[in-house]
């Protein structure tokens, strides 16, 4: 079976995209990584399939495969992809676009410029919803010896702050903190250095996915942490591997990343 597919990317953190609204395509895990493969496939850090809603107000379902084939709720650059692949496609004339993940309902606006502000809704910090094996919710946590936030923004997040990112060994430490029992849902992995109260620097190991030139949702859970740390104010600029991006958070409210979407080419592949 062939299928039309687009590659797209925001800051580096790149998708191959799919127009399931007709319902006829289902992807095997296998099918996926081997797609997701840099050498013998497309090569892409997530899956991204667009479907048809039936939820009352919502425009469409936004479905999200990691490239090892596993499903995870949310994913904030391909959101950004995810609204410019619509509309580019005739999908929908809408702007704002609402669609629905896994976990939640997301709001997605098209700027004059062509960057895209989503709606990434509120994070969560209840132990269920990450989920986290402790006693109690806590400012932060002691995990396989590190000390580091974890919420949830419809994915899970920990966080560790460090005084230099680009020393720091990143896939050791990530796979040490994602193979730890009180993560049964493993996490995404962030290490953020504060440069000052508007701005980081940031690098991410996505489960599933290793390190991404950047993570939308972790960008986010970065700064929520930050900000309610006392360490952040609430508008600061995210510098990760692939570019940057903006993130606006109060505590207490939804939080909301802008940044660019990028097209990279058209093209079908057998499944």
């Amino acid at each position: 079976m062939l299928i039309n597919f687009t590659k797209m990317h925001g800051l580096g953190n790149d998708f191959m995209v799919v127009d399931n609204t007709s319902g006829n395509i289902n992807f095997r895990a296998e099918q996926i990584t081997r797609l997701a493969d840099r050498h013998f496939g497309v090569g892409f850090d997530q899956l991204l399939v667009v479907e048809s809603s039936t939820s009352p107000g919502v425009d469409f379902r936004y479905i999200i495969y990691n490239a090892d084939g596993s499903e995870v709720s949310q994913c904030g650059n391909g959101a950004r992809c995810f609204a410019r692949f619509v509309t580019q496609k005739g999908l929908t004339n809408r702007n704002p676009i609402v669609v629905e993940t896994h976990s939640s309902v997301i709001t997605l606006q098209i700027n004059t410029d062509k960057t895209v502000r989503v709606d990434m809704g509120k994070p969560s910090f209840e132990l269920a919803s990450i989920p986290l094996v402790a006693p109690e919710v806590q400012p932060s946590y002691d995990i396989e010896g590190f000390e580091m936030g974890v919420l949830s923004m419809g994915n899970p997040h920990c966080v560790l702050l460090v005084k230099d990112f680009s020393t720091v060994n990143v896939e050791r430490i990530a796979t040490q903190v994602q193979n730890s029992k009180v993560l049964p849902d493993q996490a995404n992995i962030g290490f953020m250095q504060i440069i000052n109260r508007h701005e980081i620097n940031l690098r991410v190991y996505e489960r599933g996915s290793g390190e991404t030139l950047a993570c939308g949702s972790g960008a986010c859970a970065a700064v929520v942490y930050g900000v309610e740390q006392g360490l952040l104010d609430e508008n600061v600029c995210v510098h990760l591997t692939g570019g940057d991006a903006n993130i606006e958070y109060q505590k207490g409210g939804a939080v909301f990343l802008s940044g660019p979407a990028e097209f990279v080419f058209e093209a079908q592949v057998s499944l």
